[in-house]
């Protein structure tokens, strides 16, 4: 199990925008996405928009669960150089929690992988990522700094 969390100074709404919209997870996430917002909807990223199709992001996952500005869930795969367990799915959960003064503290769990082997690459690869660069990230774009600029 992989938990992160981060506290931001933005409102739960201004979070829950970022993480369930295209423009919002377009802004932090990664460059590219698609995004149906309803329980079985696409949760694509797309990070390597050069690569070929299958091997760009999280093509193919699915939300699991929406509790609209408490907790949002997604299958999740592994990265494309991972070939033995990039077919499987795993699940993240996020759940936002108001603070006070316009706060929100998210909380990230990443669960349902194997042991050894490539499962542990992948769990170590999310275990650096979730909170060093995909909450950064968002904490930043929160704080108004621009991750990907657009043309």
């Amino acid at each position: 199990v992989i938990r992160a969390a981060v506290d931001v100074t933005s409102a739960v709404s201004k979070v829950w925008q970022a993480w369930t919209s295209e423009e919002g997870v377009a802004a932090f996430f990664a460059p590219a996405c698609h995004i149906d917002l309803r329980v079985g909807g696409a949760y694509e990223m797309y990070f390597d928009l050069d690569a070929p199709e299958g091997e760009r992001g999280s093509e193919g996952m699915q939300l699991l669960a929406i509790e609209p500005e408490k907790l949002l869930s997604f299958t999740w795969n592994a990265p494309p150089h991972l070939k033995k367990v990039r077919g499987q799915r795993t699940a993240v959960t996020i759940r936002f929690y108001p603070l006070p003064g316009d706060r929100t503290r998210i909380v990230l769990t990443h669960t349902g992988g194997g042991e050894g082997g490539e499962w542990d690459e992948a769990f170590a690869y999310f275990g650096h990522v979730w909170p060093a660069v995909v909450l950064k990230r968002l904490k930043a774009y929160l704080a108004g700094e621009t991750i990907f600029p657009r043309s």
